[in-house]
């Protein structure tokens, strides 16, 4: 396979070429053309595989060196804007994948893990040097922030203000990640924390960094837990709870909560509600996870809580990816040793579709607070 870009004049014969041509044209974006978000093709067989494949097939083959593209975050915001991503071909297996989904719980309590495994154990190395010092795998809040950093300190200040944290409440963590909100919470809001996760690599580095705290790491499953806590969070975990299991989860959070207690769900959201989940990322980043939308949320949530404020700040992820991706591209050679090409682009892919599906506005971020009835009513922070 050449490095090189294949001429055009060497295509003119190629139908899957000149239909894979006019879609892209759709969105401004040209085959080998000279924008930065142009894509440069070195194998011929590109335009077949992604016609025939869809999503998976674009990004298996960006993985596999087939193409490049200087600015792919650019090119997901063009694509997404002008819809192509509806004029793709729905893959077999996908709706093989997508028809499973209704029938079979994917996120099950032993199908729960694989995330845990596949995704957030591929090593504290790589999420060490991309991430801020809380170690936050979740969107910052940038509205008065120009750097990571600061804008993940102004997002765990913001949870800790809308769930009114005070000394002396128990506060429960689900899905709590590397502990940096658990240590957060306790060290600057004298909040007791328990947290649980799915994530062996996780439990470990939120225990060390939790040390000399009131607080406790616990690898567990969400379901298991039965206990009373005066605020309950839950940031970037509802992404794998799975439709399913959405009454489950809400019914867990009401046991859990006590009756004048504070429940705040951060969570990726979908504009659409469907059983579509974009194949390349089910396969490669996160498996078995599903997004909800307001619907969704609403009437799993409707049976048991108030909704005190939603708010959407999605375009934040935006700068957040681009933010985790520069330091990603940075921090490489000191963890390539570790890693392959192969996932260094797959990576890289990752990062930049998700920037450009966020700026896009194809999908959101959502924080919504909720209580059993706050009899005066709750101002909730911003």
């Amino acid at each position: 396979m050449s490095s090189s870009c294949i001429e055009e004049e060497n295509l003119r014969d190629n139908e899957w070429y000149r239909i894979a041509s006019e879609m892209l044209g759709r969105a401004g974006i040209t085959l080998n053309g000279p924008n930065p978000f142009d894509i440069q093709v070195h194998n011929s067989d590109f335009f077949k595989r992604v016609l025939q494949e869809g999503s998976l097939g674009l990004g298996e083959s960006y993985m596999d060196g087939w193409w490049d593209c200087e600015r792919l975050d650019i090119f997901f915001t063009k694509v997404l804007d002008a819809g192509l991503e509806n004029q793709l071909p729905h893959h077999l297996k996908d709706t093989l994948r997508i028809a499973a989904a209704k029938l079979v719980n994917l996120q099950s309590r032993k199908r729960a893990w694989i995330v845990g495994k596949e995704h957030y154990d591929l090593g504290n190395d790589l999420f060490q040097r991309m991430l801020d010092k809380h170690m936050q795998y979740s969107c910052g809040y940038w509205k008065d922030a120009d750097n990571l950093s600061d804008a993940q300190d102004a997002k765990l200040k913001l949870i800790c203000e809308k769930l009114q944290l005070a000394p002396g409440m128990k506060l429960l963590d689900i899905g709590c990640g590397w502990g940096g909100l658990a240590e957060f919470a306790a060290r600057n809001y004298g909040v007791s924390v328990f947290g649980v996760t799915i994530s062996a690599e996780q439990q470990k580095m939120a225990q060390q960094r939790c040390q000399g705290l009131d607080v406790t790491i616990m690898l567990q499953d969400y379901r298991d837990l039965n206990e009373q806590f005066d605020r309950i969070v839950s940031v970037g975990m509802f992404e794998h709870v799975g439709p399913k299991n959405y009454a489950t989860y809400f019914d867990v959070v009401n046991r859990n909560l006590k009756p004048d207690g504070l429940f705040l769900l951060h969570s990726i959201g979908s504009n659409k509600s469907d059983d579509n989940v974009d194949p390349w990322i089910n396969k490669y980043i996160f498996p078995n996870g599903r997004l909800p939308s307001v619907y969704q949320i609403a009437a799993a949530s409707e049976p048991y809580f108030v909704m005190e404020d939603w708010h959407n700040f999605g375009a934040d992820y935006d700068k957040t990816l681009m933010a985790w991706a520069e330091k990603f591209q940075k921090s490489w050679p000191e963890i390539s040793d570790h890693y392959n090409d192969r996932f260094y682009r797959m990576f890289n892919y990752y990062l930049y579709a998700c920037a450009g599906a966020f700026r896009a506005r194809d999908i959101q971020l959502w924080q919504v607070v909720f209580s059993h009835g706050v009899t005066d009513g709750l101002r909730v922070a911003r």
